[in-house]
């Protein structure tokens, strides 16, 4: 009788192995550079602080392109056509009869979504190569170079992508949210390093080391509260009675997330703005006043400028409003509500309660939006110049709170498969029995 508990635990193990095993080999790849680049002067680049165009690609690709890697657009191609996809499949009409076909459809627009990320990759990876050759790290030529440039970036690009979807059908949790959470994690012990040798060499003082140990909990806690904080609106259900009466019966709660849309609108504003400044710098590289203008536009998008915060700040929100918007159809969750003959006290059922539910999910994302909005910046607004500043963007931010969130849906996912077996388990446990007997009567 324990053997499909059994079994159900043999699953969770290959699974959590498979996970571990597709992170080993991200991180290898890694360390693979791209044929031409000359290693030390990109090394030199990054150490100096001059590469702050760069710093935004190389926070999530886990350091890959500080290491010129193969792997250096890690999944910002692939981020960016989901979200390019996602918009169009609510306002094309084409597509949005597909998203209304189920799997089927579902499928035919992930594959659609590779195509663009494929386009995005080429893009991404003409524009790092132009970057490149104009910083003078390239060994060889720059026409050889861009072609092998482009090629390699984008073919790393699609490797993230694929071995994102195989993470997530074969492993656990979203594949492409554990490969950011991987290249985040991986630097939080040097982070460590740093913070600790910088305040023994006079540069960070004790009161300052204290004051970023108590912001990095601080935002810790607020991150967890947030998350787990949610408006539960109670739901009525009406108890039918002779003669047509009804009366209020059982009651229960619709509970909603304060950010709905989670760590989503972080990574999508992220993403966004490597695409913008791939662009920017792909179009700085043109000779004369429209050439300074875009290479201008792409260094204001670098950490600690207005331009970054604001325009980092304003997608973040608009993006927490489209996706929970997009996710979440309050009309169906009052038809649905209508039809259990449940509703909500105060309201009537149909397009009342969901006026209702527009109302409340509106408020909720605000909050949750500045939430996000406010955790994403709050390093940079702290002055990231500074050393202080430095070590707290490894720990604040976005980086924590892609962090945070991805472990908290990590660990919810491994609860949540444990009791689906377990629920299972006991389900057949029931149907053999009732079999037995059956069978002895």
């Amino acid at each position: 009788m324990a053997k499909p508990a059994s079994n159900s635990h043999k699953e969770l193990i290959s699974r959590l192995w498979y996970l571990v095993f597709a992170l080993i080999i991200y991180r290898i790849g890694v360390h693979i550079p791209v044929p031409g680049v000359d290693h030390e002067k990109v090394r030199q680049l990054f150490d100096s602080g001059d590469g702050s165009i760069f710093q935004l690609f190389n926070m999530f690709s886990g350091g890959a392109l500080s290491n010129a890697s193969l792997l250096a657009l890690g999944v910002a191609p692939y981020i960016s056509a989901s979200i390019v996809l996602q918009l169009f499949t609510h306002m094309y009409p084409p597509l949005k009869e597909l998203r209304q076909q189920g799997s089927s459809g579902q499928k035919k627009i992930s594959q659609y979504t590779r195509y663009l990320a494929l386009v995005f990759a080429l893009v991404q990876g003409f524009a790092i190569s132009r970057m490149v050759i104009a910083q003078g790290l390239t060994l060889f030529s720059g026409q050889a170079f861009l072609i092998t440039g482009t090629i390699c970036l984008a073919t790393g690009a699609l490797f993230m992508m694929w071995l994102g979807e195989q993470i997530t059908e074969r492993g656990i949790g979203n594949g492409v949210s554990m490969l950011i959470f991987a290249g985040i994690a991986v630097h939080i012990p040097a982070g460590i390093a740093n913070l600790v040798s910088q305040t023994k060499d006079g540069n960070i003082s004790f009161l300052g080391f204290f004051l970023m140990l108590f912001i990095i909990v601080a935002l810790f806690g607020l991150i967890v509260f947030v998350e787990r904080a949610q408006r539960q609106i109670a739901i009525h259900y009406a108890k039918r009675q002779g003669m047509g009466m009804q009366t209020m019966g059982q009651r229960s709660h619709l509970p909603l997330k304060i950010n709905m849309a989670g760590v989503i609108p972080a990574i999508f504003a992220s993403a966004i703005i490597t695409l913008l400044v791939s662009l920017f710098a792909l179009l700085g590289n043109i000779s004369g006043a429209v050439g300074r203008y875009f290479a201008d536009l792409a260094h204001g998008f670098s950490q600690g400028n207005w331009l970054y915060i604001a325009t980092f700040s304003l997608l973040i929100i608009l993006f927490s409003f489209f996706y929970t918007a997009m996710m979440f159809e309050n009309r169906e969750l009052a038809d649905n509500l209508k039809k259990s003959n449940a509703f909500i006290q105060g309201f009537r059922p149909g397009r009342q309660t969901a006026e209702y539910l527009d109302m409340v999910q509106e408020r909720l994302t605000l909050v949750g939006a500045i939430y996000v909005a406010f955790v994403c910046i709050m390093p940079t607004l702290m002055n990231l110049g500074s050393a202080s500043g430095q070590a707290l963007f490894l720990f604040g931010g976005t980086s924590l709170l892609i962090a945070v969130v991805v472990a908290m849906d990590f660990v919810s996912q491994v609860q949540s498969h444990i009791m689906s077996k377990q629920y299972e388990s006991l389900m057949k446990k029931a149907n053999l029995s009732g079999l037995g007997g059956q069978s002895l009567r």
